[in-house]
């Protein structure tokens, strides 16, 4: 199976694809979203979230709960129950700061920050990636993407679904990393750095005005 990303700039546009996917018969543990939360667009509470699709109700599991390593922490981010957005929690990985996340990307990344801490590998949502099939360049600007305030969907894909579901993600607004990732060097950026502070909910809607 390949693994398909795109970076959207709003945490709206990626629900709206989200939808979309499982919509058109992609199952839900087959997508996985990770969203920079700088803003508390998500509680994390019981009484869940508002957004374009409605209400998407907590089951009270959703809290941030103690996790191990540089601080990886999630909450209920399996539980997609009807729908990959019914299982969305609260994750914290080095680097990006407060995330929400669901599906198999988000549970990745927990084990890849924790062992980062036991072996010294690559950790986090970087290391995620990798481990997905991205290239070293690809999971840097994704991360970076979402440090920057962005917010991803991954799908795993067969091969004969790639097209249609790389125009669904394209459709809503989508970007690869080889389109962000010009955007990003134009200004200096190299690469990825899961020590650098996150980016400030003013840095962020800076970001997102960049590209409207």
């Amino acid at each position: 199976m390949a693994t398909i990303t795109r970076l959207f700039d709003s945490h709206t546009e990626a629900l709206d694809a989200v939808a979309e996917l499982e919509a058109s018969g992609v199952s839900h543990d087959k997508i996985s979203i990770v969203s920079n939360n700088a803003d508390n667009w998500h509680s994390g509470s019981a009484g869940g979230h508002k957004g374009p699709l409605g209400d998407h109700n907590g089951d009270g599991e959703n809290d941030v709960a103690d996790g191990a390593g540089k601080g990886a922490t999630t909450g209920g981010l399996l539980g997609g129950g009807a729908g990959l957005l019914a299982g969305l929690g609260m994750l914290a990985i080095p680097g990006l700061g407060p995330v929400v996340a669901a599906g198999w990307l988000a549970s990745t990344a927990v084990g890849a920050a924790v062992g980062a801490v036991a072996g010294g590998a690559t950790g986090g949502l970087l290391g995620a990636l990798k481990e997905a099939g991205h290239s070293d360049e690809e999971a840097n600007v994704y991360s970076e993407g979402v440090r920057r305030g962005g917010t991803l969907v991954s799908i795993k894909a067969d091969d004969a679904e790639r097209d249609r579901l790389e125009a669904i993600l394209n459709g809503k607004r989508g970007y690869d990393a080889a389109t962000r990732g010009e955007a990003y060097r134009q200004t200096g950026w190299t690469r990825f750095d899961p020590d650098a502070e996150p980016y400030s909910t003013t840095q962020i809607s800076e970001e997102r005005a960049r590209y409207r």
